[in-house]
């Protein structure tokens, strides 16, 4: 069973960061930082297919999902929802390596929380859209 497990996970040895793949502000976002990722030590993955979300010890919630990014650890043992998982990919990422002990000077915590959690949010509104996709989910929030 583990040999079939590992042949299914196309992440194996890597974290999968789960974001919202129809958000322009995610996408902009994930092109990035797989630019950023020379190690290869992140794999993304659109949390709107259910059906191929990675198999961990702690329940995916997909309403969470969408509210904001989960990051998988390598193990799948954790998941760190939102600004806890930019703060485990700094450390990750050989360019953001510089910004991984701001993230967690006293008080950085509660702010940058609430920050990531407000433009979660309002991510439909911050980037352009063109496709139509940002008019549905302005109104689904309505």
């Amino acid at each position: 069973m583990a040999a079939a497990e590992a042949v299914n996970d196309p992440a194996k040895g890597r974290a999968v960061v789960l974001y919202d793949g129809q958000c322009p502000l995610c996408q902009r976002s994930v092109r990035s930082l797989k630019r950023l990722d020379w190690l290869g030590r992140l794999h993304f993955q659109d949390c709107r297919d259910t059906a191929h979300l990675p198999r961990t010890t702690v329940t995916l919630d997909p309403d969470r999902l969408l509210a904001e990014m989960h990051l998988v650890t390598p193990d799948r043992k954790r998941v760190h929802p939102g600004y806890r998982a930019f703060r485990w990919m700094a450390w990750r990422i050989p360019a953001t390596w510089w910004l991984a002990p701001i993230l967690y000077l006293p008080g950085m915590r509660w702010l940058g929380t609430r920050l990531y959690r407000w433009v979660a949010r309002n991510r439909f509104n911050l980037v352009p859209c063109t496709d139509g996709t940002c008019a549905i989910h302005r109104q689904g929030d309505r």
